[in-house]
Formats: structure tokens, C-alpha cells, sequence
């Protein structure tokens, strides 16, 4: 018996083991080291930059700094929970039964076709915007809080604002690739549903004919009968008229989706923290 080749494990952050797992893409492990994997994201500019940020003087410290507090870890806190409720809670991903708002009583024979992935290619980009926006505030607060508690962290602060500048555009673009991954992964899901539909139909097909078959009399039995009223028989045949109903579509592949895309968005949201909190260690030290 032949088995399927199985993917290769990734080592990788949450969300490019997930993605990989929903593009059902077999990505083989990065052999460059993180070294070499920047000096292709950064440019000549940005390594003078980076370059002087490490080797330069550091900047001065401001005189009458507070020491570091809960403040700022209380506003991380607020900040990531915010964005965490608005994936969580959001009117397109929760959808209809997790609303609370009451199914439509109609039977529905096929898949629905207003599920249509540019309004989930919409929300998700929107809630992108959301992180970047806030978390870019925060960092900046951060750094702020960092270049008054000495040389050092002085320091650390201009490295990240030269990162967070030579990064950027290429953090905006890979991440800005996501949604199309998860389209791949809606219209997947959705022709699943959609065979599955089919099958159905035809096993309910091939029932009825089966049960017609059975009540159908003999043909002796039909010649003597043929003028006598037979209400046995058409009671027979109603049923197998009534067992050829259409099956009905299923949300539970749109459900899924949700779920996934929900899983994804926070995914990311960790991804995108990672600054935040290395700035926040650096910040515990004081």
C-alpha cells in the first residue's frame, strides 16, 4: 500500500506553520542564518543607518527620567487586549450563531452564494491596519521611555526605530500576502461543501430509484390491475417523491473559515508583538 509523503515539521513562528497547514504547502525549512536572511532585506542606506546607530555615539539621555513602572506594562496589556476582542468579536468573523441572532427558518438547497471571500479579504485587511496602527504607537512610546533610562537603552531605541524603518515596507508585503492564502483556503473549504452536496444528491438519487423499484408491481400483477384504482400504490408513490428532497447546505464549512481566520489574525498579532515585548524586557532591566 502506497502512503502519501508526509510534510516536514516547521520550526517556525505559529503563523507560518498555520498558513502552511491551510495553503496545504510543503515549505522546507530556511538554511540561512538570521545574518543572512536580513542582509537581503536591508539596504545599502539602511545599513549605514543600522551601522551607525551600533556604532556611533549613543544619544544622550534625558536628565529627570522615572524609573520604569507599571504604567507601561499596563498599556501594553490594554493595547494587545483591544486588538485581541476586536478579532474575537468582530461582526463578520463571529457570524451568525456566535451573534445570537436567530437562523433564517428557510431550508436552503445549496450553498449560499453570498459567501463571498472579498467581504473576510475586507475585514482581514482592516484589522491588519488596526495592529499596525496601535502597536506602531506603542513602540513608539516605548522607545520614548527608552532613550531616558541611560546611554545603553538610549541606544537600543535608535537600533529599533532604524529596524522598524528598514523593515517596514517588507513586513507590510509579506504579511500583506495573507489574505490571498486564506482566499486559497475559503475557496477550498467551499468546493468541499460543494462535492459534498453533490454526493448527496446523487445517493439520494440512486435511494429513490431503488425505491421505486420495489413498489413498482409485476407485469402480470399490473395487466389485472390495471383498470382497478391502486391507492396503495400511489401512497408509495408519494413517498419516494417525498424522499427526493434536496439536502441541505451545511455552514459548517464557513464556520471553520471563521475560525481560521480568526486563528491566523492572532497568529499575527504575535508576530507583530515581538517588538513590543523585546522593548519591554529591555525596559524591566532599569
Amino acid at each position: 500500500m502506497v502512503q502519501a509523503p508526509q510534510r516536514s515539521a516547521l520550526s517556525g513562528p505559529a503563523l507560518v506553520r498555520l498558513l502552511a497547514r491551510l495553503a496545504e504547502a510543503d515549505v522546507a525549512e530556511s538554511r540561512l542564518s538570521l545574518a543572512d536572511r536580513l542582509s537581503q532585506w536591508l539596504g545599502w542606506t539602511d545599513a549605514i543607518a543600522l551601522s551607525s546607530a551600533l556604532d556611533g555615539k549613543p544619544p544622550a539621555a534625558a536628565g529627570g527620567a522615572r524609573a520604569f513602572g507599571r504604567a507601561e506594562e499596563d498599556e501594553c496589556t490594554r493595547v494587545r487586549r483591544s486588538l485581541v476582542s476586536a478579532i474575537a468579536t468582530d461582526s463578520v468573523l463571529a457570524g451568525e450563531r456566535r451573534r445570537g441572532s436567530t437562523p433564517s427558518s428557510a431550508p436552503r438547497v445549496g450553498i449560499d452564494t453570498q459567501a463571498d471571500y472579498a467581504v473576510f479579504r475586507q475585514r482581514y485587511l482592516a484589522l491588519q491596519q488596526s495592529m499596525e496602527t496601535a502597536i506602531g504607537t506603542l513602540r513608539g512610546r516605548l522607545r520614548a521611555r527608552l532613550a531616558t533610562q541611560g546611554p545603553a537603552l538610549a541606544r537600543l531605541a535608535v537600533v529599533d526605530a532604524v529596524m522598524e524603518r528598514a523593515l517596514g515596507e517588507r513586513e507590510r508585503t509579506l504579511l500583506g500576502a495573507v489574505p490571498g492564502l486564506l482566499g486559497g483556503h475559503f475557496e477550498r473549504l467551499r468546493a468541499g461543501e460543494q462535492r459534498r452536496l453533490t454526493e448527496a444528491e446523487a445517493q439520494t438519487e440512486v435511494a429513490a430509484d431503488a425505491d421505486t423499484t420495489r413498489q413498482r408491481p409485476a407485469e402480470g400483477e399490473a395487466g389485472a390491475h390495471s383498470m382497478q384504482p391502486q391507492p396503495a400504490l400511489a401512497h408509495a408513490d408519494s413517498n419516494v417523491a417525498g424522499s427526493r428532497v434536496a439536502p441541505l447546505a451545511s455552514d459548517a464549512w464557513l464556520d471553520a473559515f471563521r475560525k481560521d481566520m480568526q486563528s491566523v489574525l492572532l497568529a499575527e498579532l504575535d508576530v507583530r508583538f515581538q517588538p513590543v515585548e523585546g522593548l519591554l524586557a529591555a525596559l524591566r532591566t532599569c
